[in-house]
């Protein structure tokens, strides 16, 4: 992924809206849906995946992979955000980390297997950082809604 600038048209943003849906959906059914040939659409979508906008994963399932207990993690630091948050990002079961404005200064989302797995990833890894002044856990019961079709509309 290489981050170059570009312009998105509106059949840029259709061909993302239509990954957003199914990104492996082959470029001969994109074709007819974006009003052009798979050629076309096959030059457009990796210029898109060059540029960044887009990045084509296989979005798992924590709890079918035997993770079924999911927390965020509100993090106080004292000292360098960025630096902290790089080493919290080394810790197993992290699997999403945002620096944010307000009572947090980090916003660590984790997966782990069970409970004690996760008094042992907050207690003995995450609090353990040197750097981290507190950490509250905020347990998730279920995933409400998960959203990837954004930002192209």
């Amino acid at each position: 992924m290489t981050g170059l600038a570009i312009e998105l048209d509106d059949i840029d943003k259709r061909i993302v809206t239509e990954l957003q849906r199914d990104g492996r959906i082959s470029y001969a059914d994109l074709g007819p849906i974006v009003g052009l040939s798979p050629a076309a659409v096959r030059q457009r979508v990796q210029r898109i995946l060059d540029a960044g906008i887009v990045q084509v994963v296989g979005v798992t399932d924590p709890q079918a992979l035997g993770f079924p207990v999911m927390a965020m993690l509100g993090v106080q630091v004292d000292g360098d955000v960025t630096a902290i948050a790089d080493r919290i990002a080394e810790v197993d079961g992290v699997i999403y980390i945002v620096m944010s404005a307000g009572s947090f200064d980090l916003m660590v989302e984790v997966i782990c297997e069970d409970t004690m797995a996760l008094l042992d990833l907050i207690n003995a890894r995450v609090k353990t950082v040197p750097g981290v002044r507190r950490v509250e856990s905020f347990v998730y019961f279920g995933i409400h809604t998960h959203r990837f079709g954004w930002g192209v509309r």
